[in-house]
């Protein structure tokens, strides 16, 4: 089954994302995903000049791999894997999943240990390579987003291989305007949030680490957040559907949580003090995703919406906010979800989900 849109896709990947350079290394990670997709990217990464490396993996193996790991298992892995990463100057993976709660019966002590050991090869891949990571269209995506599998796999290549450079100037806009805002504040239906977010740099989401991409990030002064936000998106973390999230703060901290599952919320709010201040608070404006499917590279970019992050901020809009959660959970703001408001130092620049400053208009879904 060899399909045009990969090529266009692993085109986008090597020369968009990661702007591969001749004879550049990079490290492609392939899970669940068709072999000629693999082979797409390796063909676009030699066409580029670069030196292609593959890992296939597969989920169901790396679930009985994860369930009786061990320390020296682990140890192992990690040191040869990070080997490997310090010779890459750039990665891509995709992940595809058959099954997105393959992994909800490895206990969660076992998947702390398992991220607590693989860190130092997150952190060289993350801060030390160019990399982008996207999922792969699957029937149990296709279910979840409520879709034919064969209409969200249209879906999934239009949302993929949209044409980013379109959105950069509308982005610099708004990453100028986020950056010198001080005061943020946010209303909508079960919400009524404010937060100071002074001196905190925002950073542009324009296709180069994930896809889909679409958004501009920054990140409260950690103990100003004030107030309660109610998300409209459902989620999934660690394997859990969560739906009607609800967060109350005081200085900062989540004082209250609830939701559908309270019990499984708190239990990973209190994963480590970091987990009740938030890392990061972001606006989506991805034009051709529109609703939510239970997929947080998706939902996240959700034209008209807001996410806000319990636990870990990411160190190019850090609060000094220090975790192993980094939840993104999201709140969509046009008019058919409730609509709501999104103020800047008193100024009113979003309503309903649309952007109401001339130079930001461009970011609007239509």
């Amino acid at each position: 089954m060899h399909d045009a849109r990969f090529d266009k896709l692993a085109k986008l990947l090597v020369e968009y994302s990661i702007r591969l350079k001749r004879n550049e290394t990079v490290l492609i990670e392939a899970f669940d995903i068709p072999d000629e997709m693999t082979i797409a990217l390796v063909r676009a990464a030699r066409k580029a000049g670069g030196v292609p490396f593959a890992q296939t993996y597969h989920v169901r193996v790396n679930r009985a791999l994860a369930l009786e790991a061990s320390d020296r298992q682990l140890n192992l892995t990690a040191g040869h894997e990070l080997a490997r990463m310090k010779k890459m100057d750039a990665y891509i993976a995709v992940r595809g999943s058959n099954n997105v709660t393959e992994l909800s019966d490895v206990p969660p002590e076992t998947m702390k240990l398992i991220a607590r050991k693989m860190r130092s090869v997150q952190d060289q891949r993350v801060k030390k390579t160019k990399w982008v990571v996207l999922r792969w269209p699957t029937p149990s995506m296709a279910q979840l987003a409520g879709m034919s599998t064969e209409a969200f796999e249209d879906f999934y290549f239009e949302v993929c291989t949209l044409d980013y450079r379109k959105l950069l100037p509308g982005m610099k806009a708004l990453h100028r305007l986020m950056e010198k805002t001080d005061r943020v504040e946010i209303k909508g239906r079960g919400t009524d949030l404010r937060f100071s977010k002074k001196g905190i740099p925002a950073v542009i989401c324009g296709g180069d680490r994930n896809i889909p991409d679409g958004e501009v990030f920054s990140c409260p002064v950690r103990d100003s957040v004030e107030g309660h936000v109610t998300f409209n998106a459902p989620s999934i973390y660690q394997g859990i559907a969560f739906d009607g999230i609800r967060l109350e703060f005081k200085n900062g901290k989540i004082v209250d949580a609830t939701s559908n599952e309270t019990k499984k919320l708190n239990k990973i709010l209190d994963s480590d003090p970091g987990a009740r201040y938030i890392g990061e608070f972001s606006l989506g404006f991805n034009p051709r995703i529109l609703h939510p499917m239970r997929d947080i590279l998706f939902d996240e970019k959700i034209a008209g919406s807001f996410h806000f992050t319990p636990g870990q901020a990411y160190e190019e809009a850090d609060n000094g906010n220090r975790s192993q959660v980094h939840w993104d959970i999201v709140s969509i703001q046009r008019p058919e979800y409730g609509g709501g408001e999104i103020y800047f130092d008193g100024k009113l620049v979003r309503k309903n989900g649309m952007f109401l400053p001339k130079q930001l208009r461009s970011l609007n879904w239509r």
